[in-house]
């Protein structure tokens, strides 16, 4: 505080830096104390003739306050195959060489600013904004362990799936399910263009929400996103359904897509497939030139005469047969009448086929299908496309595994299952005591900067006595 008078500080944007710099700086002590000390307990209730003591190694674990450097024991034991192995009791204890020595908290922070920002940008507002300077390539190795970890529990279900071990139970009258791809611009290993691949997408929900009919919003809706070969993604897919659905007890699965070989390649052969309308549309529109002929195109669909909507694009392609080779019109018109006709049983939406459909559950309306393109740019494009960004199958695949969860609401749960090991409960009283012992400058050299601010005067606790002013004399006086 006196430094402050004397350089003689009059913006407030300085004060605030320096004192958070303090606070940091102290945050970084009291860890450091209580992870020597842990390591200290752990180390006299172990098991001696397991584990042998050889020493203290140093380390560091980040977190939003900065990089805590703190000592603890490595042990020599003897593993089950006879094996001599070398193992630290505290991390084990605290889970740290799951997903690496970085806090939970630092990591959640870290994996919602880089879902929705690039890496280098990320790696600048994590470093600004707490007391922890990270480059963009930490952000990605985060990123890229996450997202690993996030496979194979994928993985894990897909086994789980094929030894009739699901652990879904819900039963639901019908499944929603959609699926589309979205195409990335892709690069190398040398970070060389390379051609673009497609990223594929897969929502599945319970109806819509009767109680919030203008946002339509999707009732117990669940993701999935991933870079896998398609029968890999299915397996991946159908795992996902299992593991909360029985699948024996869903009475139609319904499935929307825009007709791509491999969304058809489905684990259920009941389910009910349909073109979803937006694509339909867009092929009209893209293929056929004429206005006329599209609106009568869509007449005809809309009127459900699917054989004559047929016959007319086929008539109308012959009537615009060129000998000319630049004129594309009537490839465009064949290519919409294939694309039509090898999706035929799809055209007819599925409330419109005369189909006995279970009653909806209370509090949920069944609608027309076709959320799919508005869930890709929610949780895909905005982050991954139009930013003349390239990506690696590997990068790619990764960061897609965040977002979803993200969007799954399960992405911090994911996080802590991989960063969060031990809770401690010790008193912050406990703690001050023990800085405090420290400040013997004849025996160790050091005094302890700290200790005079704590003990010193505190305005803030010569104030009215309020709820939270009690809580801090309790923390730290």
């Amino acid at each position: 505080m006196k430094s402050i008078v004397e350089e003689k500080l009059v913006s407030f944007k300085t004060l605030e830096q320096k004192v958070f710099a303090y606070v940091c700086e102290l945050g970084r002590m009291i860890t450091q104390v209580i992870l020597e000390n842990y390591d200290d307990e752990l180390a006299k209730e172990r098991d001696k003739k397991l584990y042998r003591d050889k020493g203290k190694r140093e380390t560091s674990i980040k977190t939003v306050y900065g990089e805590v450097t703190y000592s603890r024991r490595v042990y020599r034991t003897a593993q089950e195959d006879g094996r001599i192995a070398h193992i630290y009791l505290l991390d084990q204890a605290m889970q740290m060489e799951k997903i690496g020595l970085i806090s939970t908290n630092l990591a959640e922070k870290i994996a919602l600013t880089v879902t929705e920002s690039p890496y280098r940008v990320s790696a600048e507002v994590i470093s600004d904004t707490c007391g922890q300077t990270i480059s963009h390539g930490g952000v990605w190795n985060l990123i890229q362990e996450l997202g690993e970890r996030i496979s194979e529990e994928e993985d894990y279900a897909v086994k789980q799936m094929e030894a009739d071990q699901a652990e879904g139970e819900k039963a639901v009258g019908i499944l929603f399910e959609e699926m589309d791809g979205v195409w990335l611009r892709m690069q190398d290993s040398g970070h060389k263009k390379a051609p673009k691949q497609e990223l594929k997408v897969f929502t599945m929900y319970e109806g819509w929400d009767k109680d919030s009919p203008k946002r339509s919003r999707l009732v117990n809706k669940k993701m999935l996103v991933g870079m896998e070969k398609s029968s890999r993604f299915h397996q991946k897919r159908e795992a996902l359904i299992e593991k909360i659905y029985d699948a024996d007890e869903i009475g139609r699965r319904i499935l929307n897509g825009d007709g791509g070989s491999w969304i058809k390649e489905i684990y259920d052969p009941d389910a009910l497939f349909q073109l979803d309308r937006f694509h339909i549309y867009k092929e009209i529109k893209k293929k056929i030139r004429d206005t006329e002929a599209q609106e009568q195109i869509k007449e005809l669909l809309e009127q459900k005469k699917v054989d004559e909507m047929l016959e007319y694009i086929q008539v109308y392609a012959d009537s615009i047969e060129s000998d000319d080779p630049k004129e594309k019109g009537s490839r465009n018109a064949r290519e919409l009448y294939k694309y039509l006709g090898n999706n035929r049983e799809g055209l007819i939406p599925y409330r419109e086929r005369g189909i006995e459909l279970p009653e909806a559950p209370e509090g949920i309306v069944y609608k027309n299908m076709g959320v799919q393109e508005n869930q890709n740019c929610t949780a895909i494009t905005m982050r991954m496309k139009h930013r003349r960004m390239r990506w690696s199958v590997h990068g790619a695949n990764n960061m897609a595994k965040a977002l979803y969860r993200k969007e799954n609401r399960e992405l911090i749960g994911t996080i802590e299952r991989y960063t969060d090991g031990f809770v401690f409960t010790m008193q912050m009283e406990e703690i001050i005591k023990t800085l405090s012992a420290a400040r013997a400058p004849k025996k160790d050299g050091k005094g302890n900067p700290y200790v005079e601010t704590i003990t010193h005067h505190m305005p803030l606790l010569d104030a009215m006595r309020t709820a939270s002013r009690k809580a801090f004399a309790r923390a730290f006086c």
